[in-house]
């Protein structure tokens, strides 16, 4: 892997800077807490981010983003009704003291009420159906859990429930539950805005939305709260009141009150405490890499749209960045190849990755142009 150093980004964001506030500083009672921009997938605020955490009832969203895909691949429709077992109505269900929709045992329920009660009421006893209409049993719906994880680009997570009751097996990070939020929006935005919906009944049963601070008036439409009693208090939320969504994650906390709180600060902390900086537009290089034995000896890597930074004001020595891509590339070369990666760094911490592509095609080179940069990759130990 070749890594070139881009002073010419890192010029041109410090003169942008210059003239901002000074950053601001920012902490949290939470135990473990990341602030992701959407748009980038930059992390900007990061406590404890990639440790290792008991996920609790946040660990529904990757139930939810199975069932979503499913729904979205047609392999579900959403009036399909799934079955309460026993299985689902003892362990999930009112006698098992936790969070339950009151389904009734041996009744069958549509999809999306299932749906609505893991998003609003955090109902055990609809994951658990869920899980089972999907996948036939809990533990292989786990696995198709851990299979999109991975797709997604989950690294520090393992499930093996549909509900987020502990198991020690069962884990997670702040950083893959935003990732999980992430994804969720992105991809399925026909049916986020169940997330923003107060309340649901069932079986004559109205419950109100967990996540309170849907009622605050920062602009949180989602996504999902979490307490055990050895976790602590967590959350998930987002919000784009100020036209640039966010994700906040926050977990062990020691109260709901707290947790709101907590939660509310961060979010707040987030809308006001960063500026979006254009640096490249559409189609303009960022650099080039060498490519050998082709037409062109280099070939520019691009964007997939603008590239814009979203950083903290203010704030020092930031930022400065690499483009690493794996060397020798060699033809053909396709405009839009995926080629190399673009991290920008923070007072030293990676806050932003960005996929870049090839700009142009780069075919074959001629005789001359192949015996030479075969020359050249001899001496460099390439061949």
């Amino acid at each position: 892997m070749r890594t070139f150093s881009l002073t010419v980004l890192a010029v041109l964001v410090a003169l942008l800077a210059a003239g901002l506030a000074h950053a601001q500083e920012f902490d949290t009672k939470a135990k473990y807490a990341v602030l992701m921009d959407y748009e980038s997938g930059t992390i900007l605020f990061n406590k404890a981010g990639d440790d290792q955490l008991e996920p609790a009832s946040m660990a529904k969203l990757m139930t939810l983003a199975v069932v979503f895909d499913q729904l979205q691949r047609g392999k579900l429709k959403p009036d399909d009704e799934f079955f309460i077992s026993e299985h689902a109505w003892r362990d999930g269900g009112a006698s098992s003291g936790g969070s339950t929709m009151f389904a009734v045992l041996n009744s069958k329920i549509p999809v999306m009420d299932l749906v609505r009660s893991v998003i609003i009421q955090s109902g055990n006893d609809a994951a658990i159906a869920l899980a089972e209409g999907v996948a036939g049993s809990e533990l292989a719906f786990a696995q198709m859990m851990n299979q999109l994880g991975k797709e997604i680009g989950l690294t520090g997570s393992n499930f093996v429930n549909a509900t987020g009751l502990p198991d020690p097996a069962q884990y997670s990070t702040a950083r893959d539950l935003a990732t999980i939020a992430r994804f969720i929006i992105a991809q399925f935005p026909e049916y986020y805005p169940i997330f923003s919906e107060r309340e649901f009944t069932w079986n004559k049963i109205r419950q109100m939305n967990r996540n309170s601070l849907l009622e605050v008036g920062i602009g949180v439409d989602g996504l999902k709260t979490g307490h055990t009693e050895a976790a602590g208090y967590g959350e998930v939320v987002s919000t784009a009141a100020t036209g640039r969504r966010l994700i906040a994650v926050l977990h062990g906390l020691k109260s709901m009150t707290e947790r709101t709180e907590e939660a509310r600060k961060l979010v707040t902390w987030g809308t006001r405490g960063f500026e979006l900086i254009p640096v490249f537009a559409e189609g303009a290089p960022v650099t080039y890499a060498d490519v050998y034995g082709g037409s062109s000896g280099q070939v520019p890597l691009v964007g997939k749209g603008n590239i814009d930074l979203f950083l903290p004001k203010g704030a020092q020595n930031c930022p400065t960045a690499t483009v690493t891509y794996r060397s020798p590339i060699h033809p053909p070369v396709k405009k839009g190849d995926q080629l190399a990666q673009l991290n920008v760094m923070c007072n030293g911490t990676v806050v932003q990755v960005t996929p870049l592509y090839a700009g142009e095609d780069v075919g074959e080179g001629d005789i001359v142009r192949k015996a030479t940069d075969a020359l050249k990759e001899l001496a460099l130990g390439w061949l």
